[in-house]
């Protein structure tokens, strides 16, 4: 028999206890107790036989109907209401209660009517036993459930330690193949004496063997034709073509030169393209070392995700389940998460009570009241719940709150936009802002700057942390390998949490925060994503205030502004703007922008302007 059901059995034998207790000839505690255990939901027949039991055992006769009276009355009007409204709020609960003890009360001393001590004792009563409902009914329910809470969490807390240690122990692996790809042959810019020697090897014999004179040329170490090869394979190496002196040398001691430096260019030619290639597989080598490495990092984020909290929370655990009953919500498992960044997570699996179907945002209310603090609704979790079963989530409210806006215009002449962009907000609270130029215009830079804006946004969805997500990015661009395949990223990650927003730029043009008639410049002077393996991310962070604004800008909005220092002449732009909606301040800056270009658009020009106001 577990816990709940040996709680139960003492809820009936404080049923019967209850009925001792007597204040001033009155008996507030039998309908209270009574109305406190009938809305908890343990066996209800039961619970009517033992209170009557109880008040006939240790009450008079006239009490004892005036109470039997009233916890019917109580009993039917609670029945009545879960009936109609799918649901019993505790304090219709109470007021039933305490209205039915007060009107049986009345009936009861009808011929005194005029006495109006009694009608005070009635009143007062009535109130005793609404109050004791309210305040009792949760310490009640957390009497019921806490311990059924913890035996869940410990449950689950058994399995986690166990999840986290293989997650640990999976990334400590690919960071070892991480390090054995990393530590391969480093490239070469240059060949070694051994491939020097077998590219002379090869070319004497094709050319050497067949001669009469081989055995003269290359019978002694001190001949002097080691020498001469020595020379040419260096000259082919620096120029690519055999030099004057070589060639006039040659000749003097082989008939055959010219057949030899055309075979030697050939021979030096495919080398060098093997070369390339071993050089090539050392650049992929490079880069899965680097998936590697990202895969370990997000394996060791999962790791350290979560931290169960519920065995520590129990009475907010409980908390959460009694504002859900109200609610007419049966929470069947329960845990309660703490992220990296402090804030909480809630995980439950429910059902309607009652079969009806309930509004998130109504269990989301209920949720906050038990938690004691904002919680909404996770990314992806339904609008409703019904008599089915459902997993749901939800996560503590974030301080502030993020809008944005765009606004775009196509170079002239030109079909589509070669800029792509994209809003993201994340679980963890975070809003992110990307913006990706692809090189040139058209169709081309179009496909570039989508592919790089869709990796990122994938990436980001999947659980990769920032840079690693830019890294990988870059990663797959590189082993697409298509020459001139180069893009822009500019990145705005911020934390709606405490305001707080770092920036990533690869190759982007300036970006602005604007606050009030205030506007700062964030530069930078790295290369674009796609060229190198190894790529320059320049990171920054500022602290963001209520009603800020950040302006994303592509290098087509300032290059063509045709005036000396093109971001201080934005920055003026930006401050004389007088707007509260990103839209519409996205939409000015491009019209005062098209002013210095007559009107003319000589390049692709997106701004992405985003604001933060606190809820």
């Amino acid at each position: 028999m577990n816990k709940r059901k040996w709680k139960e059995i003492g809820m009936y034998a404080l049923a019967v206890l209850v009925a001792k207790v007597e204040f001033v000839g009155c008996f507030p505690l039998i309908p209270a107790f009574f109305t406190i255990a009938y809305m908890e939901e343990i066996n209800r027949t039961l619970l009517l036989i033992f209170s009557i039991f109880g008040m006939a055992l240790f009450i008079p006769v006239q009490a004892m109907a005036k109470y039997t009276m009233a916890i019917l009355v109580a009993a039917v009007v609670i029945k009545l209401i879960e009936w109609a409204n799918k649901t019993c709020r505790t304090w219709v609960g109470a007021t039933a209660t305490g209205s039915g003890v007060f009107l049986i009360a009345m009936a009861g001393e009808l011929l005194q009517v005029r006495n109006r001590a009694v009608i005070w004792m009635g009143v007062l009563e009535s109130l005793l036993v609404a109050g004791m409902v309210l305040v009792v009914s949760p310490l009640c329910h957390r009497f019921l459930e806490e311990s059924l809470i913890r035996k869940k969490s410990t449950t689950s807390g058994k399995t986690k330690p166990e999840n986290r240690e293989k997650l640990q122990s999976y990334a400590k692996s690919f960071n070892g193949l991480s390090q054995i790809f990393s530590q391969m042959n480093q490239y070469k810019s240059n060949f070694e004496p051994e491939e020097m020697g077998r590219m002379q090897q090869e070319i004497t014999g094709k050319i050497c063997m067949s001669c009469n004179q081989c055995a003269i040329c290359w019978q002694e170490d001190t001949s002097p034709m080691y020498e001469v090869f020595y020379k040419l394979i260096h000259s082919l190496e620096k120029r690519g073509v055999a030099e004057e002196e070589v060639q006039r040398q040659l000749e003097d001691y082989c008939p055959y030169s010219d057949t030899i430096i055309e075979e030697a260019v050939g021979v030096f030619e495919k080398a060098k393209l093997n070369l390339s290639w071993y050089n090539r597989l050392l650049e992929n080598r490079g880069i899965i070392a680097q998936q590697l490495d990202a895969m370990a990092d997000i394996m060791e984020d999962c790791a350290k995700e979560y931290i169960d909290v519920s065995d520590t929370k129990g009475r907010l655990l409980s908390s959460v389940k009694y504002r859900l009953k109200e609610r007419g919500i049966m929470v069947n498992d329960i845990h309660l998460y703490e992220r990296k960044n402090g804030r909480l997570s809630l995980q439950l699996t429910a059902c309607s009570r009652w079969g009806n179907c309930v509004t998130i945002k109504e269990i989301a209310k209920g949720i906050s009241l038990g938690m004691k603090r904002t919680m909404v609704p996770g990314k992806f979790v339904r609008s409703l719940l019904g008599k089915e079963e459902a997993y749901l989530t939800f996560e503590e409210d974030t301080l502030y709150h993020c809008l944005h806006g765009v606004a775009r215009l196509t170079k002239d002449n030109a079909q589509v936009s070669g800029d792509s962009f994209s809003v993201l907000e994340l679980e963890g609270g975070d809003c992110v802002l990307a913006l990706s130029d692809g090189m040139g215009s058209g169709i081309s830079a179009c496909k570039e700057s989508e592919m790089v804006i869709e990796l990122i946004e994938k990436f980001l969805e999947t659980g990769f942390q920032k840079e690693t997500a830019i890294r990988m990015m870059n990663s797959a661009m590189v082993i697409q390998g298509e020459e001139g395949m180069f893009s822009t990223v500019d990145m705005a990650d911020i934390d709606l949490y405490t305001g707080k927003c770092d920036f990533y730029k690869i190759g982007a043009a300036t970006t602005f925060i604007k606050r009030g008639e205030e506007v700062e410049c964030i530069s930078s002077a790295t290369l674009p994503a796609g060229i190198f393996h190894q790529i320059e991310i320049e990171k920054s962070n500022r602290q963001l205030q209520n009603g800020d604004f950040v302006v994303l800008v592509t290098d087509g909005v300032l290059d063509y502004l045709r005036v000396p220092s093109p971001e201080e002449t934005l920055r003026e732009i930006l401050e004389t703007i007088e707007t509260n909606n990103p839209g519409q301040l996205a939409k000015q800056v491009l019209e005062r922008i098209l002013l210095f270009t007559a009107g003319k658009v000589p390049d692709d020009m997106t701004v992405l302007a985003a604001g933060i106001w606190e809820k």
